[in-house]
């Protein structure tokens, strides 16, 4: 039997903002620490050669496989609370709601004081418009 997804109110979704802030400042640091250990990986390894293997390339391999698993941690803490990661850089994310009877987004990025838009399922972050208009 499917589990039925979390909708939220804006009331709700903004008492939960303190923790789903500290969890996305957390994904966001990650995702920047892996890209760091990727492209100091890709350096490393474009002037290794099979006759000369970098210990590093190794050592740098592993970090980021320990990064990415912290990260896979973290979006599943928000998932547990019903909440969706849409994107990794820049913290953003979304609550799943309603309006009269047919699902939306609460939308909320890294950064903003509080939950202000929302937006159609399909609209994405470019569909997002004043959270005054879902309520009214």
């Amino acid at each position: 039997m499917p589990v039925e997804a979390k909708l939220f109110t804006p009331a709700q979704a903004t008492q939960m903002l303190p923790l789903v802030r500290r969890i996305v400042e957390d994904i966001v640091v990650s995702v920047g620490r892996w890209r760091e250990r990727i492209r100091e990986f890709e350096l490393v390894t474009a002037s290794v050669t099979s006759h000369a293997p970098d210990p590093r390339a190794a050592e740098l391999e592993r970090e980021a496989g320990v990064i990415a698993a912290e990260v896979d941690r973290f979006v599943r803490e928000l998932a547990a609370l019903g909440v969706e990661l849409k994107d990794y850089e820049t913290g953003l994310v979304d609550f799943p709601a309603e309006r009269d009877g047919r699902p939306v987004y609460l939308c909320w990025r890294l950064g903003e004081p509080s939950v202000q838009f929302w937006h159609e399922i399909d609209a994405g972050v470019v569909g997002r418009r004043p959270l005054e208009e879902l309520v009214a």
